[in-house]
């Protein structure tokens, strides 16, 4: 079926239904990033491949919402489709779209299952204006869709007691705690990375996230996993039972909430709709972050240390990937974005521990790389060939820790221009690097710290600085952001053993994209020079690969810099050279060179 005969087919079934408008979210009813492949609507629906979006379909145009890291990307793949882009943040947002253009008491629909519990209160809220009815009980797409992916069926493994930081049973004690101090009956949990950190269990129903399908259910004495059972061997049953959980059906929740009573605990933006159309009218509910998220955010002492072997598995696994690399550059090899992925999957793949890639590579080439996001197809993505810069940015799940890492080199000769390009995006990586701050300042507040040095050149780039990384979990996890475009809440409180990645970049459309990426751990401040103001954290960086000082423009950079960068490439050494050998301790010693 072509983008245009998916159109047709949903208006046919919008017409069928009397309704105005069809909304199409990138969610499943876990509010995830990444999607198994059954809740890919929107991708399916409108050939738009990002991980961020929202398509609004009405019976004579659609249009789809996305941010600024894929706005090249989605006017390239809506080419020819008749779907109008409407660039988030910019543009007004699609529920604006929709009380503006469409007429009192029109019907809005979207699949309930694909719908936040937050959402739906916005959009009510919002609708209101002109009494528009925001309908949720059934699936349009699910009517229009053929032969549409079933759920996965993969089986979930036990993280062992000598990867994690706490037991299921301490986790459940500090959550039921939390549950004290909202003074609530129950607790639901959608959230798949926080179900899978509880329970210390791992899966793979998504790609790149070692979680699986499920809801978890908590009150004052028991906990209820439902979940397919079929997934769940003896090991699983064992550790479930070793930590008094019990297990049901992964379609039986509702049932369940239906005998709820008192009040239950959610995060409204985490917790779909479908799960709770069965709960009660009086139970009250509670919306607040997940005590979880707040929780796994900060690693234990544990965790930190194996966290920085896995960078340095990493770090061993690149070395020989770029050592390769250069060597057939360096022989005029026949090199395609497409190739680098596959090349970077077998150094890691070879690395103890290894699970999987944590997102799909992006190795973007010149003009490619100005496109945050983008992703080389086989039989499309451009040859290394003639001058310019390529950027990379990769990551891989280990038993042990979860990496993601953006590196640029130089192909050929580069210009003055993309060095002092480079140089910029580097000084404000240091000085992000370099930053202490106060304990509990908020996350998004340390953004001017980084993009200091690209403001005082008229530069900026338009998505965030940092985002928390899990722990053998989601690359991208809550609830610390660093991004001065972001709302500042409580949550987002800076606290020791947050891992955060220091991502600042500069994209010049149609020519090149430049973004340096370490992850870094939040660590106390150990030399005090004053005591009356309370604590200070600083950064740890613990991604261990070398900066390409090919690309540098050293007269930009201050003493300070200078002396930062040095000290990060002696150690890259000093962690590394015992783990590599031949080309890759050559590369490794080449690459870390004073300057």
């Amino acid at each position: 079926m072509t983008i245009a005969t998916r159109l047709a087919h949903l208006r046919e079934k919008m017409k069928q239904y009397q309704l105005d408008a069809w909304i199409v979210p990138t969610s499943d009813p876990h509010l995830s990033e990444y999607l198994p492949e059954h809740w890919q609507v929107r991708a399916w629906l409108t050939g738009f491949t990002g991980s961020a979006g929202v398509a609004v379909v009405l019976a004579e145009q659609a249009l789809l919402w996305t941010d600024s890291r894929y706005w090249e990307q989605a006017t390239q793949q809506l080419s020819g489709s008749n779907i109008v882009l409407k660039k988030q943040g910019l543009d007004e947002s699609y529920w604006q779209y929709l009380v503006n253009t469409l007429p009192e008491n029109a019907r809005v629909g979207i699949a309930a299952d694909m719908l936040s519990w937050a959402d739906k209160q916005l959009l009510q809220q919002h609708f209101s204006r002109k009494k528009i009815e925001l309908i949720t009980d059934f699936d349009l797409i699910d009517e229009c869709w053929q032969h549409r992916p079933k759920l996965p069926e993969n089986k979930i493994f036990v993280h062992e007691n000598k990867w994690v930081g706490q037991t299921t049973t301490e986790k459940l004690a500090r959550i039921r705690q939390a549950m004290q101090t909202y003074s609530v009956d129950f607790h639901l949990i959608s959230s798949l990375d926080d179900i899978a950190w509880i329970t210390n269990l791992r899966g793979s129903d998504v790609s790149f996230n070692p979680v699986f399908l499920a809801h978890l259910l908590i009150d004052k004495q028991q906990s209820i996993l439902f979940v397919d059972n079929h997934k769940l061997d003896e090991n699983v049953q064992a550790a479930l039972k070793t930590a008094n959980i019990t297990w049901q059906d992964y379609h039986q929740i509702g049932d369940y909430l239906q005998k709820c009573s008192g009040s239950v605990l959610i995060e409204g933006a985490k917790t779909a709709v479908s799960v709770l159309q069965k709960l009660p009218e009086n139970v009250k509910i509670i919306d607040e972050t997940l005590p979880s998220s707040l929780m796994k955010a900060q690693k234990t002492e544990k965790e930190c240390a194996h966290i920085r072997q896995a960078m340095r598995q990493d770090g061993a696994a690149l070395c020989g990937f770029f050592a390769e690399f250069e060597n057939k550059i360096a022989q005029n090899n026949i090199i395609t974005e497409y190739d680098i992925g596959e090349m970077l999957y077998r150094y890691r793949a070879a690395q103890p521990y290894f699970l999987s890639e944590s997102f799909a590579t992006i190795a973007a080439f010149n003009a490619n790389a100005a496109m945050p996001h983008y992703q080389a197809e086989k039989n499309t993505c451009s040859t290394l060939s003639g001058s310019g810069l390529l950027l990379i940015d990769s990551g891989a799940q280990y038993l042990n820790g979860t990496t993601d890492i953006t590196r640029v080199i130089p192909i050929g000769t580069p210009n003055d221009a993309q060095k002092r390009d480079f140089t910029l995006v580097l000084k404000a990586h240091i000085a992000l690097a370099k930053a202490v701050f106060p304990e509990n300042t908020l996350s998004p507040m340390i953004d001017a710290i980084c993009r200091a040095p690209l403001w005082q050149a008229q530069c900026d780039f338009g998505h965030g600085t940092g985002h928390g990384v899990g722990y053998c979990l989601n690359v991208h996890e809550g609830p610390q952001r660093i991004s001065y475009q972001s709302k500042t809440q409580a949550q987002q409180a800076m606290k020791e053993g947050m891992l955060t990645s220091n991502e600042p970049s500069l994209y010049r459309p149609n020519q090149w994209g430049i973004r340096i990426e370490n992850l870094m751990l939040n660590q106390k401040v150990t030399e005090l020079k004053e005591q009356q103001f309370g604590k200070f954290l600083c950064f740890e960086t613990v991604t261990l690969c070398p900066i390409d000082t090919r690309l540098i423009m050293r007269e930009l950079l201050n003493e300070e810099e200078i002396t930062w960068l040095n000290h990060y490439h002696q150690r890259v050494k000093t962690e590394l050279e015992s783990m590599v050998s031949g080309d890759a301790k050559a590369w490794l010693h080449k690459r870390t060179e004073k300057i």
